[in-house]
Formats: C-alpha cells, sequence, structure tokens
C-alpha cells in the first residue's frame, strides 16, 4: 500500500522538524559523556592530592615532635629553629596549596555533578519529544488521516506538563529562600527538589536543608527526622557530620543533654579533624562531658 498524496507533504514536514530534536539529542548525550569523563578525572585526582597532603602533614608533624624534643634536651632553641624554620615553612605552604587544590577540585566536582543532574533531565525531554515525533510519522505513514492526528496532536499538547525546572535550579531557588530567612518557602523548594529529583547530585545536601528549615521554625522533633535521614540514606556524603551534630544540638533544645552528648561523641569519634567534631568537642567540654 502506498502512502496517500496528501499526506507525503506531512510526513515530510514532520521528518523535517524531527531533524532538530535528534540533533539535540546527540548533542546532550554527548555533553553528558563529557562531563562523566570529566567527572572521572578529578575524582581520580583527589585520592593522590590527599595521600601527599597526608604526607606534607606527617612530615611537618615529625618536624616539630624533633623540635620539642631538642628543646626539652637542651639544644639551643634559636639554633634549633633557624635549622628548622625554613623547611617548616616550606611544609606549611605545600599544605595550604594541597588543600587549596583539593577544595578546588571538590568544588569542580559538584559544578559538574549539578550540570550533568541538569543534562540528564534535558535529555529525557529531548528524548520525549523525539519519541512524539516518531509516533506521528507512523501513524501518517499508515495512512491515517491528518485532521484527527493533528487534533490528537492538540489535545495532547494541553494535557502536556510544563518544562521541568532544571535541578540545579530548583535547588538555588531553595536555598536563596534559606539565606533570604523564608523558611517555609526554602522547606517547601527542598521537599520539591528531593521528589522530582531524588537521585541529583545534590539529593544529600537538599535533605539536610529540609532538616535546618525544620531547625529554623524551631519544629524540633521533625528536623531530627530529617537530618537522621541524612545518616541513613547519605552516610558516605559530606553533610552527614553536620546532621549529627546539629541532632546533638537538637537535642539540647529539647533539654535532653543525654542524647545530645551521645550525638556529640559520634561526632568527634566518626568525623575526627572536622569543624563539626571541633564544634562537639567543645560542647561535651561545656557539658562536662
Amino acid at each position: 500500500m502506498t502512502i496517500k498524496p496528501l499526506l507525503v507533504v506531512p510526513v515530510f514536514l514532520i521528518l523535517l522538524a524531527s531533524c532538530a530534536p535528534q540533533a539535540e539529542l546527540v548533542k546532550t548525550r554527548s555533553e553528558m559523556n563529557e562531563l562523566r569523563e570529566e567527572i572521572k578525572t578529578l575524582k581520580a585526582r583527589n585520592p593522590e592530592l590527599q595521600k601527599r597532603l597526608d604526607q606534607d602533614t606527617l612530615s611537618l608533624q615529625k618536624r616539630l615532635d624533633a623540635l620539642d624534643a631538642n628543646i626539652k634536651g637542651g639544644v639551643d632553641a634559636q639554633k634549633v629553629m633557624a635549622d628548622y624554620g625554613a623547611k617548616t615553612d616550606q611544609i606549611t605552604t605545600d599544605i595550604q596549596l594541597l588543600q587549596g587544590r583539593l577544595e578546588e577540585n571538590n568544588f569542580r566536582l559538584a559544578e559538574l555533578a549539578q550540570k550533568l543532574d541538569d543534562r540528564a533531565v534535558k535529555l529525557s525531554e529531548v528524548a520525549a519529544r523525539v519519541d512524539d515525533i516518531d509516533a506521528k510519522i507512523k501513524l501518517m505513514s499508515a495512512g491515517t488521516p491528518t485532521a484527527p492526528a493533528a487534533a490528537s496532536s492538540r489535545d495532547k499538547d494541553k494535557q502536556s506538563p510544563p518544562k521541568t525546572i532544571e535541578p540545579s535550579e530548583a535547588y538555588r531557588q531553595a536555598k536563596s529562600d534559606y539565606d533570604k530567612g523564608n523558611f517555609d518557602l526554602a522547606l517547601a523548594g527542598f521537599q520539591n527538589y528531593l521528589a522530582q529529583f531524588p537521585d541529583a547530585s545534590q539529593a544529600d545536601n537538599a535533605q539536610y536543608w529540609v532538616g535546618e528549615c525544620y531547625y529554623a521554625l524551631r519544629d524540633f522533633n521533625k528536623a531530627i527526622e530529617a537530618f537522621a535521614k541524612v545518616i541513613r540514606n547519605y552516610p558516605k556524603s559530606g553533610k552527614a557530620a553536620g546532621a549529627k551534630l546539629k541532632i546533638g544540638l537538637t537535642y539540647l533544645n529539647e533539654k535532653n543533654p543525654a542524647k545530645a552528648k551521645e550525638y556529640f561523641h559520634k561526632v568527634v569519634k566518626e568525623h575526627p579533624g572536622t569543624n563539626e567534631a571541633e564544634i562537639a568537642t567543645d560542647r561535651l567540654a561545656k557539658m562536662g562531658k
């Protein structure tokens, strides 16, 4: 069976229109692959930087220990300081540089992860458009009358949901509301982010800020639940230490010092060397441990 003459032009036009979404689909996939490769490279670099940072920190500590031993042993302090000063300064500078590079690396990783989230959403939208065009071409090639097809297309357009906001923009808006003190709006924003993008790179951060919103609104029971969800669902997240600390602080507000101490001790034990551990140690000291 041949295609009806009246259908040749509409099919040709739809085929022509499909070229743009197809090209966009290929471009988006290519961008996603490039982002994945850059993320892979940065992740591979992090352990190397961390290893060098640990080595320099250990070397500095050994030099300081040797300096203390020499001074206690009666060696001239000025001479010892002169001998060790230059090398110690150099190691300290190296440590600062490595810490800076690690921070830049981690910031870039977070930035790329958000871009990857945005591309994934765009990819799904473009793929849906391509599928829709393919379906129309098949209907028209099969000889389906054009008028009903057009009507069906209009009905579908009316029913189709509005374009989904990009994950990075949804997160940015919610965080902006929080920073402005609009905690109810921020809470709704972060919860919406988690509902729409449960597997996105900022999901752990969004869950943490849900807890912070409840904490700011003084709904302490829900704050504890939200922070506990960070620990349970994202145990390796950079927000895990903060979530444990905030649970401890929330229990303090709830006049439950025993539970507060329990979580402060967890922070100190499980996240040594972090700012959260330092705050938890200070709180424990004030509470008499």
